[in-house]
């Protein structure tokens, strides 16, 4: 499988397409799944401390790499800084952690993961979490991505592009700002009924590639605030990021008009569609033609052209291998 790729502004080469892995953490499942998506030509692989499933894809990417079944120069990584490693003090250490974890001696993009601080455990990095809470804390943006340009002039971070993660336009542009290593990369939930135009507009002046988390859309996740316990109906307490605690509902899969993209092109293997077909049809807009070739387009592939023909990488996480093969 041939990947599109995007140039990012330090040069290199960010496939359009990649392997997501949040909520991945059966070794077994994980494993079978990145094993399939890089046997099928996969090359990008998106993973977080934060997942608690490095250490996982480390033993995959070292097994691969030290069997000559792919290059690690072929490969794109992207991990992420957690929010309780905010702190100057904590941001090498974290980094060391997690390359020792991944096996690797670089990564190809790391991430600050959230805007917002957390405190960590007393002895590890994971979240202090005191009677079901989250417990905030105050280390200004500029102070960790000091921190990461210091790694990254001269050390761990060197061959790395950095980038941010679940920032809104009015923190991406501060930073950008004040920034002596630009940001290469702004990750966030991204889908067709949640298209981002106002950060896409913003990473595209200030030459920002743009990564879609969750490009299905995320229907089966439950409403959360990071600063406000909220009990669902069933009197389950979970947590996210979202700062005002709503996304959009639905399922973008079973959208009707996906469903016509994706049954139009079942059969047919179209040599000419126009750019924006899908994103047109989908929100009603329209750009310059141009060529594209589709073999065929399931409902889950036409979400994902949408992104991809507009310049935007997806990670869509699955643990089931056909999707990849798909």
């Amino acid at each position: 499988m041939a990947v599109e790729t995007t140039t990012l502004s330090n040069g290199a080469s960010m496939p359009l397409l990649g392997l997501g892995t949040w909520q991945a953490k059966d070794e077994h499942e994980l494993t079978i799944s990145l094993k399939t998506a890089l046997d099928h030509g996969y090359r990008l692989i998106d993973t977080a401390f934060l997942y608690q499933n490095e250490a996982i894809i480390g033993k995959v990417l070292n097994e691969y790499i030290s069997s000559g079944k792919i290059k690690r120069e072929d490969l794109f990584i992207t991990t992420k800084l957690p929010f309780t490693a905010h702190a100057a003090d904590d941001v090498a250490k974290c980094v060391e952690i997690q390359l020792q974890a991944l096996q690797l001696n670089y990564i190809d993009l790391y991430l600050i993961h959230c805007p917002c601080p957390f405190e960590r455990k007393s002895d590890s990095f994971l979240p202090n979490i005191v009677n079901g809470v989250f417990v905030p804390t105050t280390v200004e943006h500029m102070e960790t991505w000091r921190a990461l340009e210091k790694l990254h002039s001269e050390g761990k971070l060197k061959a790395c592009a950095l980038g941010l993660s679940n920032f809104n336009a009015e923190q991406v542009e501060l930073l950008y700002k004040q920034a002596r290593v630009k940001p290469a990369n702004l990750q966030v939930e991204c889908h067709l009924y949640w298209p981002q135009d106002e950060l896409r507009n913003l990473c595209k002046k200030l030459n920002i590639s743009f990564t879609a988390y969750a490009p299905l859309g995320s229907p089966g996740r439950k409403v959360i605030l990071f600063y406000t316990r909220i009990v669902d109906s069933s009197s389950d307490l979970f947590w996210a990021a979202h700062p005002d605690g709503v996304w959009p509902e639905g399922d973008p899969m079973t959208e009707p008009i996906v469903k016509k993209i994706a049954a139009k092109h079942k059969i047919t293997a179209a040599q000419s569609q126009a750019d924006g077909i899908i994103y047109a049809a989908i929100v009603r807009y329209r750009s310059v033609a141009k060529q594209i070739c589709t073999i065929y387009l399931s409902h889950f592939q036409v979400l994902l052209r949408h992104l991809t023909q507009h310049g935007i990488s997806a990670i869509p996480k699955s643990i089931s291998p056909d999707r990849y093969v798909e």
